[in-house]
């Protein structure tokens, strides 16, 4: 007796719930993105054959150019800490909307002075303002020392770990700023820096 020839059938996968997980997905990867901030100093930094990544966490850089310093620290919670302790200091109060608004704003070179006039303008409005001219780091008026200070303060209360220093400087700065901005750190025993270089062609 023949047996009976039990059909094929070719196998279906439902992929209605996969597209909605992708698309949950990448709506929120999209919602919870910051764009990134236009760079206010135009720094033409020198090429090297050395390449080591900077670190994207517990790192301050400092963007020295045209006789300018401006100032960056990664990660929104040290930014926000960061201030209050700067304005604990100079006694300034920062509303939670302008601490907000700091803690997405990238590199920035105003006095303390003019910093909440400049936090509240939006970010295409800031380069025009005119209020971008640079972090004082005269030795009567040294408020980098104070923003690197109060940095790594932040960077160890809230992450338990040493904060980095990296030196984004123009190729064709003078050499008393750069060593103005080195006698800063190592004032605060920081002898262990990285300068941001551009790879070398071959």
């Amino acid at each position: 007796m023949p047996r009976a020839k039990v059909q094929r059938k070719s196998t279906a996968i439902d992929m209605t719930a996969m597209c909605d997980v992708s698309f949950l997905l990448l709506t929120y990867f999209i919602l919870t993105a910051t764009a990134k901030q236009p760079d206010p100093l135009n720094v033409t930094i020198p090429s090297s054959t050395y390449k080591i990544k900077v670190p994207e966490k517990d790192i301050a850089v400092l963007s020295i150019g045209h006789g300018k310093v401006f100032f960056e620290t990664a990660g929104q919670d040290i930014k926000v800490a960061t201030l209050e302790k700067i304005g604990e200091q100079y006694k300034i109060d920062f509303t939670p909307e302008e601490k907000k608004r700091f803690s997405v704003i990238g590199s920035f070179g105003v006095p303390i002075q003019s910093l909440k006039q400049f936090i509240m303008l939006d970010s295409d409005k800031r380069k025009a303002s005119g209020l971008e001219t640079g972090i004082p780091a005269d030795s009567a008026n040294n408020q980098l020392a104070d923003w690197i200070l109060q940095s790594r303060k932040s960077v160890a209360e809230l992450h338990s770990e040493g904060m980095r220093v990296s030196i984004r400087g123009d190729a064709d700065e003078e050499y008393s700023t750069m060593k103005k901005i080195i006698d800063i750190l190592q004032k605060q025993k920081i002898n262990k820096f990285s300068l941001i270089t551009s790879a070398e062609g071959s």
